[in-house]
C-alpha cells in the first residue's frame, strides 16, 4: 500500500478584540465603512491585543486541532508554521510554540511564502510523511498577525488586514480512498516589489529614519493586475483537474485566498462551477493571510458543509508573488 497523507482535524483562533467597519470611519475621518461592506463584504475584523502576538495564536489554534484529533502535544512529530509576521526575526516562531506546547518529540520549523504560506507548508507537510516513516503526525499551522504591521493613516491596508490562526493536523495513512492527491507550487517573482514589510531586514535594517518614514510597515508599491488570481487561481485548479483526470465540476469545495471576495467570485465564474462551492470567511474575520484558508476549512467542517469523502482543492496566493495549490480527498 502506498502510504500517504490525509486531514486528521483542524482548529482556529482569533484575537478578542473585534474591530467594526465603524472604526475606521473615525480614525480616517470618512465613510469607509460602506466601501468595505459594499465592495468586499468585511463588516468587522479580529486584531491582536497588545500583549498577544503571532506564537500565542498559533497555541490556541493547535491546542483546539489537537483536541478535534485526540491527542497529546507529544504526539506531534513535526510542527511546521506558515507566517509573514513572525514572533522574531530569528529564532523561528515554530521553535517557540514548539516548546510552550510541549512537542517534545516534534521537529519545527517556519516557512514564509507570504499568504500563500499555508498551502506551501500543507504541500511539505505531506511529502514528509509521504516519503518517511518516522513523520505519523504533521501539525501545519498558518497564522497572521498583519495588525502589528499596520500604517493606521493607509487606508489602503489597515481596513484589511486582520489577525487569526489556523491549523491541521495531517497523519499517516494507507486508505486509497482518502488524503493527498495531488499539488503545485508557482511563483512569479517579478512582483517582489509590489506590496510587503520591506525594512527590519539585511537590505533595510530598522533606523529611525526608517521608522519615522513608515517604511518598517506594510505597504502597497505598485498595483497589482486586476485579474492577476481569479487568472492565476483558475489555471491552478485547471491544472489540478488535468493531473486528476477530472473536471472542475467534480470538485466539492474551492479553499481560497480571502484578500477579494470578487476574486473568488470571477474564479469560480471562469471555472464554470457555482459560487457556493468556495466558501468565504472575510466578512467577520477580515483578511487573515495564511490563516484564511484553514479558517475557511475549519468553519466549513465544524458546520457540516465539508464531510468525509469530498474533494477539496487548496490554492492560496500571496505576497512575492507566490502561489500553491494541493487536492485533498477529505
Amino acid at each position: 500500500m502506498n502510504r500517504n497523507a490525509y486531514i486528521k482535524s483542524t482548529g482556529m483562533y482569533v484575537p478578542e478584540r473585534i474591530v467594526p467597519n465603524s472604526y475606521f470611519d473615525e480614525l480616517l475621518g470618512e465613510d469607509v465603512s460602506s466601501w468595505l461592506a459594499e465592495n468586499v463584504q468585511i463588516y468587522e475584523r479580529r486584531w491582536c491585543s497588545e500583549n498577544e502576538s503571532t506564537a500565542d495564536l498559533c497555541i490556541e489554534a493547535a491546542k483546539n486541532a489537537l483536541q478535534n484529533a485526540s491527542l497529546e502535544a507529544s504526539n506531534i512529530d513535526l510542527l511546521i508554521i506558515a507566517t509573514d509576521t513572525p514572533e522574531y526575526i530569528s529564532p523561528s516562531t515554530a521553535s517557540k510554540v514548539q516548546y510552550l506546547l510541549g512537542m517534545t518529540h516534534a521537529g519545527s520549523f517556519d516557512v514564509n511564502t507570504a499568504c500563500a504560506g499555508f498551502v506551501t507548508a500543507l504541500d511539505m507537510a505531506t511529502k514528509y510523511i509521504k516519503a518517511d516513516q518516522q513523520y505519523q503526525n504533521v501539525m501545519v499551522i498558518g497564522a497572521y498577525a498583519m495588525s502589528k504591521y499596520l500604517n493606521m493613516t493607509d487606508k489602503k491596508t489597515v481596513t484589511l488586514f486582520a489577525d487569526a490562526a489556523g491549523a491541521v493536523i495531517l497523519s499517516a495513512t494507507e486508505s486509497e480512498n482518502q488524503g493527498f492527491l495531488a499539488s503545485e507550487l508557482i511563483t512569479k517573482g517579478e512582483y517582489y516589489g509590489h506590496m510587503g514589510i520591506y525594512a527590519g531586514g539585511t537590505y533595510q535594517p530598522i533606523t529611525e529614519e526608517v521608522v519615522a518614514q513608515k517604511d518598517h510597515l506594510l505597504k502597497f508599491v505598485t498595483k497589482f493586475p486586476k485579474t492577476l488570481n481569479p487568472e492565476m487561481w483558475s489555471m491552478m485548479a485547471a491544472n489540478l483537474n488535468v493531473k486528476l483526470g477530472i473536471s472542475a465540476d467534480q470538485v466539492d469545495h474551492y479553499l481560497l485566498t480571502q484578500i477579494n471576495i470578487n476574486s473568488i467570485f470571477e474564479t469560480m465564474d471562469r471555472l464554470g462551477v457555482s459560487r457556493a462551492k468556495a466558501p468565504t470567511v472575510m466578512h467577520h474575520y477580515g483578511y487573515t493571510g495564511s490563516a484564511c484558508i484553514p479558517l475557511a476549512l475549519h468553519e466549513s467542517i465544524t458546520k457540516g458543509k465539508v464531510k468525509r469523502g469530498d474533494l477539496m482543492y487548496f490554492i492560496g496566493s500571496g505576497g512575492g508573488l507566490a502561489f500553491a495549490s494541493a487536492a485533498f480527498r477529505y
